[in-house]
């Protein structure tokens, strides 16, 4: 099971999970400039936080990183973004996913009650990122990940490996959807219905779990893909509620106007 090492105030490396090779971090809303309700180590631009105490925050991450990442404008949406592309440096691309083969490129997306998903499949060097709200997850976006991924690189199927770790989310003892939630993800899969428990008999809400949700999609897409033998997948999940934890974690459902943390992976040396 993975656990976390603080490298610098904020900056969490996510150890004993990935192979050798493959680096990951979380960051926290500690260690930064942002002053209230963004204090303080919030990376969104898109937040009301001072342009400024962004940029200097975000400074601060890169230079923990072997490159800047790319920062995506997020939509909800399913698009993956191919980083070793040409890209337009004066533009954000708009997509909730991103990915590389390249040593030292960084993938990141922003949360605060999402979850994060950290992919790495190194025997092809690659590293993916998602951000899977429930509406992301509900239309796929982490099947379109992995799908990119293996159209990427097809061969080698037997005996390879791909890692996927679940971040810190809302948990399942906060996250309260309406029954159209669960219904829309049963009508998907009928096994859905696992990642539900009641919330509230009389408004008829449900909490739901997104990493268990998250786990079963991967596992699902698995079975379809990785049929030739020796192919597995490994899946941690840090099971900390960012809800819950308001002095490590920022939470738009818990305190709306708020901060954005980062989830990042990539290859190569830290």
């Amino acid at each position: 099971m993975s656990t976390t090492r603080e490298t610098a105030p904020g900056i969490l490396e996510i150890v004993d999970f990935f192979p050798e090779g493959v680096h990951a971090i979380q960051t926290t809303r500690a260690g930064g400039v942002s002053v209230a309700p963004y204090d303080n180590f919030n990376l969104g631009s898109h937040v009301g936080d001072r342009p400024e105490n962004v940029q200097r925050n975000r400074d601060r991450l890169a230079s923990q990183l072997p490159h800047s990442p790319v920062w995506l404008n997020q939509v909800h949406g399913i698009q993956v973004w191919d980083l070793d592309a040409p890209q337009d440096k004066e533009t954000p691309p708009t997509a909730d996913a991103c990915m590389s083969s390249e040593q030292g490129r960084v993938c990141a997306v922003m949360t605060a009650d999402c979850l994060p998903v950290l992919i790495a499949r190194p025997r092809h060097q690659q590293v993916a990122a998602a951000h899977a709200g429930w509406r992301g997850l509900l239309h796929g976006v982490i099947e379109a990940t992995l799908d990119q991924l293996l159209e990427k690189h097809r061969a080698g199927q037997i005996d390879d490996c791909w890692w996927i770790w679940l971040g810190p989310c809302i948990g399942p003892n906060a996250f309260e959807v309406g029954a159209e939630v669960r219904t829309a993800f049963m009508a998907r899969d009928p096994r859905a219905a696992a990642g539900f428990r009641r919330a509230d008999e009389v408004r008829q809400t449900w909490y739901a779990d997104l990493q268990w949700l998250a786990a079963q999609r991967v596992r699902n897409w698995a079975s379809k893909h990785l049929t030739a033998g020796g192919a597995e997948i490994r899946i941690d999940a840090d099971r900390r509620c960012v809800y819950q934890h308001a002095e490590a974690f920022f939470s738009y459902r818990r305190d709306q106007v708020t901060g954005r943390m980062a989830s990042l992976i990539y290859c190569g040396k830290p």
